[in-house]
């Protein structure tokens, strides 16, 4: 911890920052952190013409929907962290929402300064480090992860974000101790330590072995040292498997915790809020408890027989877990929100009409025009924040955006987060009704 602070000092002036929250106009931008300080300069056609001498680097790519990135990008920058090295991270892509809507800065959703600040390193763009107009191919080697952990591919993991940061790379495998079960075709995960051993002189000449070539100048290079780089890393943990399921995860305490989104990004969907409420331009947002209701085809295959309607919950399910939420806010804090916002991926207008009919909310999209307005990616942004700045949250068990989501609301808000079950009729009667510890 000693060693991250000095890290952190030799790059910051730390001072006190507003949070997106605090900040309420889209004209004001925050102050600049010291964390360009960790590059030589502006963005250079080749990336080791911006990298420093004294400074260790790493990187990573996604490969998944968006929220499981997000959730991968957290483990990428942990891992820098306990390496005392400084993280460089890519743009989203479109995985989701279709290839068509192109790529998006991880600093157009999320804020980089604050997230350097809070942290106490810095965090870098690829389109900081190298002219994202750059036309230069560079070699360059890194180890593969993905070959040591699964069973099913012999390829290390393939993201379309090499071409786009035109980077020709050769493969090392990683051993096959990196596994946290070693051989166990079921899971693929890693702890952290085993990765960060890598990058030390001592066990990396141990794991060395034939590199694979690089697909565009048929180069053999072993994992560099001073960008240390790998092919994938949603499958990490320090110490249970999808760890984000539980509170002890490092990477969401020490890290995507922090991911707050820009003050561009909050403020707009502050503006939903008030249009869907009624509320003046000026006016607070009351609070409000939402929904998020996974219902598209990538979760209906897993009903397998069960019909539709029974196995997803009902508008009765939802009413119910709304009231349990509503109380535990009651006696939390002495508040019980009435508004209710459903988000979902719904596509039948009936259900939709019986979301009306329960006197929720919902942002439209359509009417506020919001993909000709700012892009494709703002839907499913827009519905991001709303989901992460109410009192209490609604999930679909088994959704990482859910689960993203609720740790949002309980760690930022002191809000309520509870998944509603799925898969039969009856799958979520397991419940209690909420009790307070203490009377």
């Amino acid at each position: 911890m000693a060693a991250l602070t000095l890290v952190a000092l030799s790059f910051f002036a730390f001072h006190s920052a507003p949070t997106p929250l605090e900040i309420v106009s889209e004209n004001i931008e925050p102050p600049r952190s010291d964390r360009l300080d960790a590059l030589l300069g502006p963005p250079t056609q080749k990336f080791r013409d911006n990298l420093r001498n004294d400074t260790e680097y790493m990187t990573s790519w996604i490969s998944a929907g968006w929220t499981n990135d997000v959730m991968t990008f957290g483990n990428l920058i942990y891992l820098a962290m306990i390496t005392e090295r400084v993280p460089i991270v890519g743009n989203f892509t479109p995985s989701h929402i279709g290839g068509d809507a192109g790529t998006i800065p991880f600093g157009e959703v999320f804020d980089m300064d604050y997230l350097s600040r809070t942290i106490g390193i810095p965090v870098l763009e690829w389109n900081e480090v190298k002219d994202p107009n750059s036309q230069e191919v560079e070699e360059l080697g890194c180890w593969s992860v993905w070959q040591a952990v699964q069973t099913r591919e012999s390829q290390p993991r393939f993201t379309n974000a090499f071409e786009l940061e035109k980077l020709d790379i050769s493969w090392t495998a990683g051993p096959l101790s990196l596994q946290k079960i070693p051989g166990f075709e079921h899971d693929p995960h890693a702890h952290f330590w085993s990765i960060a051993a890598l990058t030390y002189p001592s066990v990396r000449e141990r794991y060395l072995q034939e590199p694979i070539p690089s697909p565009v100048n048929h180069v053999s290079l072993p994992p560099d040292e001073h960008l240390a780089c790998f092919d994938y890393l949603y499958y990490v943990c320090a110490h249970e498997s999808f760890e984000y399921e539980h509170d002890l995860s490092p990477a969401w305490r020490f890290v995507a915790k922090h991911f707050r989104w820009t003050p561009r990004l909050q403020t707009m969907a502050d503006g939903y809020l008030r249009r869907m409420f009624g509320v003046p331009e000026d006016g607070v947002i009351p609070p409000y408890i939402s929904i998020h209701a996974r219902r598209a085809n990538d979760f209906a295959v897993y009903c397998g027989d069960v019909p539709r309607g029974d196995c997803f919950p009902t508008m009765n399910v939802y009413a119910r877990r709304i009231a349990d939420t509503q109380e535990e806010l009651r006696a939390r804090y002495g508040i019980v929100p009435e508004h209710v916002i459903m988000l979902s991926d719904e596509q039948d207008p009936a259900w939709w009409d019986a979301v009306r009919l329960m006197g929720w909310y919902t942002p439209d999209h359509v009417a506020e025009d919001t993909v000709n307005k700012y892009g494709r990616w703002y839907p499913l942004l827009v519905d991001a924040v709303i989901q992460s700045s109410g009192m209490g949250l609604l999930g679909t068990d088994r959704s990482t955006m859910s689960l993203l989501a609720g740790r949002r609301v309980e760690d930022w808000n002191g809000g309520v987060f509870k998944m509603v079950k799925w898969g039969t009729a009856h799958a979520d009667d397991h419940r209690r009704a909420w009790i307070p510890d203490a009377i």
